[in-house]
């Protein structure tokens, strides 16, 4: 079955891509060294929070990173109608975030698995130095 990712809302695209990004940062911090179960939650949380990747896609934009479909990706998760609302945040970072997320969704949806590998080392490496404040 071929899913079309131009008929999903960007809470569907969203939702794939919070499950598509986040293996990224698990593995990411195993590789730097951090094994207990309570380091890897509250460092994760430097790359994965709303507030972190709402600063990253204002460097996305910045730096020009992301493809013209990309962006009309994140436009479309931004702006989705969502039910639930953010925890820790204020509902525009929680949008924002929810358009990062429905950009990994469409490109897993996609199949462009190369891309994924790049926008997600990318993201690290912009946590890593320093870009983006400890996402909390």
């Amino acid at each position: 079955m071929t899913v079309d990712y131009q008929q999903l809302n960007g809470i569907a695209l969203a939702y794939l891509g919070d499950a598509v990004y986040e293996p990224f940062i698990r593995q990411h911090l195993i590789e730097i060294g951090f094994t207990k179960p309570t380091k890897l939650h509250h460092h994760a949380t430097h790359y994965v929070s709303a507030k972190a990747q709402a600063a990253l896609i204002a460097l996305m934009e910045t730096d020009g990173v992301l493809t013209e479909t990309e962006t009309e990706v994140f436009k479309r998760g931004r702006n989705a109608k969502s039910h639930t609302s953010a925890k820790h945040t204020d509902v525009l970072t929680y949008r924002v975030s929810t358009g990062f997320e429905a950009v990994f969704g469409y490109l897993q949806l996609t199949e462009q698995t190369a891309r994924i590998a790049e926008l997600a080392s990318w993201c690290i490496k912009q946590v890593d130095e320093g870009r983006v404040s400890n996402g909390r």
